[in-house]
């Protein structure tokens, strides 16, 4: 997989991430949201793109009703009551890349329709790469994740290793 790192100063690689998505039904959000934060022990994000930590990972709120638990390792086994919502284990699907390096806002506006400036530092949005749709978390000013399907990481990577390449 290219991985940018012959570019100076820039830097891309690809993980496992364990992904488990978390949706409440319509008219039992406020019941659906009091009992996953219960059972995931903290804080839940209040607006879509807000996160959360939660012991190794992170809570995204990626929709009005949906969330999803990154995590580092093995994901959490977490029953949601079927009458409040529901959770799906998702990372299986999807690769995590993580971005980095000096040129990283000049790469990402070659690849990406996301206003960096808005985009705070912790905060996710939903966007697309070449026609694809990925889940972009803001790290820092200098390093993001970019959770891409896995199907399409390869050619994702090399699509961004293509535009870092433009930016020396």
């Amino acid at each position: 997989m290219a991985d940018g790192s012959n570019i100076p100063g820039f830097e891309m690689a690809a993980y496992d991430c364990a992904i488990v998505q978390f949706e409440g039904w319509d008219g039992a959000m406020a019941q659906f949201e009091a009992e996953l934060k219960r059972m995931l022990g903290g804080p839940l994000p209040n607006k879509v793109g807000d996160t959360a930590r939660y012991d190794d990972g992170l809570v995204v709120r990626i929709a009005p009703r949906r969330f999803w638990l990154l995590c580092e390792g093995p994901p959490p086994i977490i029953d949601v009551d079927a009458e409040l919502g529901c959770a799906l284990p998702l990372g299986e699907g999807r690769i995590r890349l993580r971005v980095s390096g000096r040129g990283l806002r000049h790469v990402l506006e070659r690849c990406v329709a996301v206003d960096w400036e808005a985009l705070g530092d912790g905060r996710a949005v939903q966007t697309g790469l070449h026609r694809t749709p990925v889940l972009l978390l803001r790290r820092s000013g200098v390093e993001c994740d970019l959770l891409v399907p896995r199907s399409f990481s390869k050619g994702l990577a090399e699509w961004i290793a293509d535009a870092s390449a433009a930016c020396t």
